[in-house]
């Protein structure tokens, strides 16, 4: 097997090992999951009311496989769909954004899933969504299908709680995946609550299971919240202390990575409010920005480093994908080893290229235009107000992507009206 090149250019980061006794990597990411049919409505209203639809593709883990694959990393989608004509489009456009669909089971006797959703904002009672996915193939994925060496022959592994609630067999697969072992993967969980997909709320605490068993964790902290009781970044990372990296979403006020590191033993460092790394403050729900501790001692040779950073302003064209934008970007800086500060504004920027399109799947900016975005200073990084077609922005070196100082609060960076100002995850 050919082993990857490190994406970044540099030296292969720490917290992505390459698996000491397992296979050679020969993929940057291995995304599992099911991927859907979507049909996305031509005008507003109720889905009772719309007479026509375009069809897409939308699927957690597929999303972050197309996301990455379209700014170069290599990656594999692991599924199961049918044998049908859904199946089919699926596949014919995954593997059109570059990912590798090989390993993908056809099932002749469950169908492909697909759901139809209207435009409203999915946090409002005007957003409806019709899933058409009990008893799909994907339903029916299980580990004595799955081909292990494509499972973990890459850099990392990603998963989503999605798939744990799509079967018991799919929670069986899961837990297998999520177990501990030498020789795995990075292995990445989103937890990805729907509240939707779990009859019984107390059947969602599985999730906090699973995710123990990661080694990189994104959750939002509303999930937390809902399906765990927990309040608050801290509450959060205290609860999950065997993840190496834990990611709390926060809405509006943006997103705080919790990152243990290894220190010599007997180095005693201060308790601050900035990060060494970022010079970020810790700001708890409500926007209050807090000087909290951003160190604690895990073990005698281990500190948990945590790094705020705010959320982006955008022009809303659509509230889905984002989260998957958003897990991808972070994704992408860590495998280039780039720091905390860089992979939680990776994250807000592709989750921003998400949010100005009416798809699930958006194409993030290039590289060298989020690396220059990503390098601003605070200031310049709060004042960014990102309108639909800022990604095309990139093809003209000169592009200057600051909301200007005076500029309509309700403007986007060309001057437009925006439709809404939205977190970027």
């Amino acid at each position: 097997m050919t082993r990857p090149s490190n994406t970044g250019g540099g030296p292969a980061p720490d917290d992505v090992p390459v698996p000491d006794g397992g296979p050679a990597p020969d993929v940057d990411v291995v995304c599992l999951g099911e991927s859907m049919v979507t049909f996305l409505p031509r005008l507003p209203g109720r889905l009772a009311d719309i007479p026509s639809f375009d069809r897409a593709i939308g699927g957690a883990e597929s999303n972050v496989a197309c996301t990455l694959a379209r700014t170069g990393h290599s990656t594999r989608w692991i599924s199961r769909v049918g044998t049908d004509g859904f199946g089919d489009h699926l596949l014919a456009a995954i593997a059109d954004c570059g990912v590798d669909v090989g390993h993908v089971r056809r099932d002749p006797l469950r169908p492909t899933g697909v759901y139809f959703r209207t435009a409203g904002d999915r946090a409002t009672d005007t957003h409806e969504v019709a899933y058409y996915r009990t008893g799909s193939a994907a339903s029916a994925m299980t580990a004595a299908d799955l081909d292990p060496a494509a499972l973990h022959t890459g850099r990392i592994l990603h998963l989503s709680g999605i798939t744990a609630a799509l079967s018991a067999d799919c929670l069986g697969l899961l837990r297998e995946l999520t177990a501990r072992r030498p020789g795995r993967p990075l292995v990445s969980f989103d937890v990805n609550y729907r509240p939707g997909l779990w009859r019984d709320p107390a059947q969602a605490r599985v999730l906090l299971e699973l995710a123990r068993g990661a080694d990189l964790v994104f959750v939002g902290d509303d999930e937390a919240r809902d399906a765990w009781g927990l309040h608050g970044p801290r509450a959060i990372r205290e609860a999950l202390p065997e993840a190496h990296t834990v990611v709390v979403k926060q809405g509006r006020d943006g997103a705080t990575v919790f990152r243990r590191t290894r220190e010599p033993r007997g180095l005693t460092r201060e308790p601050v409010g900035r990060t060494r790394e970022s010079g970020g403050l810790m700001r708890e729900p409500g926007g209050r920005r807090d000087a909290a501790t951003a160190t604690g001692s895990a073990t005698d040779t281990d500190t948990d480093t945590a790094t705020f950073v705010p959320a982006l302003r955008v022009g809303l064209v659509a509230a889905t994908g984002a989260g998957d934008a958003f897990a991808a970007g972070f994704l992408s800086a860590t495998l280039r080893g780039l720091p905390d500060r860089t992979r939680l504004r990776y994250g807000h920027l592709w989750a921003a290229a998400a949010l100005t399109v009416p798809g699930d799947l958006a194409t993030p900016p290039s590289r060298p235009y989020a690396d220059r975005l990503a390098a601003l200073d605070d200031p310049a990084w709060e004042r960014l107000h990102l309108a639909p077609g800022w990604t095309d922005a990139d093809a003209d070196a000169d592009a200057d992507p600051e909301a200007e100082p005076d500029a309509d609060p309700d403007s986007d960076t060309s001057g437009r009206r925006a439709d809404e100002e939205v977190p970027t995850q």
